[in-house]
């Protein structure tokens, strides 16, 4: 396990906007998540796949400067000195939450504690914005992500069977939040 002393977390400025997406690495997928809804509450199972397969997601191609100095959404960038290991993207939803619009850490970070550590900067920029919570979406068959918010302390807090049509790989969006 790796340690943070040479780690810092920096908000996104004009000289880091070419390294943004350098933490975008490709990640397993294990198997998916059943949900159901019983008495009032989402509880799921895991399904878990014979053979595990890695995906990626595309590389965001934003107007990165909308996320510079602004008190609605920030974009926080980890570094290992000079390198981008880690990037959390956060935005104030209509809901009073903070909405994580991506997380992503390098593979060799990975299981290091990085996740952790930037959920925590979410969640400190969401409470000095006097949010209730954390909200994201994530999708059914990415189950070492889903893993990792129960693990954080998000719980599932719904189900979309209908966002994902146009993506034949995946099933369900589920909805995870973290109330403070």
């Amino acid at each position: 396990m790796r340690g943070f002393l040479d780690i810092s977390i920096q908000t996104l400025n004009e000289d880091s906007i070419s390294v943004v997406n350098e933490a975008n690495d490709s990640f397993p997928i294990i198997g998916k998540i059943i949900p159901s809804y019983r008495d009032g509450v989402w509880m799921y199972e895991e399904q878990l796949y014979e053979k595990v397969y890695e995906t990626r997601f595309p590389d965001d191609s934003l107007d990165w400067s909308e996320y510079i100095n602004r008190e609605d959404k920030q974009v926080f960038l980890a570094f290992d000195e000079t390198t981008c290991i880690g990037q959390i993207r956060v935005a104030r939803d209509w809901n009073r939450f903070a909405y994580i619009e991506n997380i992503a850490v390098q593979k060799a970070y990975r299981n290091s504690g990085l996740g952790h550590l930037l959920i925590g900067v979410a969640e400190t920029w969401a409470k000095e914005q006097s949010l209730l919570g954390l909200s994201l979406e994530a999708q059914n068959d990415n189950v070492i992500a889903c893993r990792f918010y129960a693990k954080e302390g998000f719980a599932l807090g719904g189900v979309d069977t209908l966002k994902q049509t146009g993506n034949p790989n995946i099933d369900m969006t589920l909805y995870w939040y973290k109330i403070f």
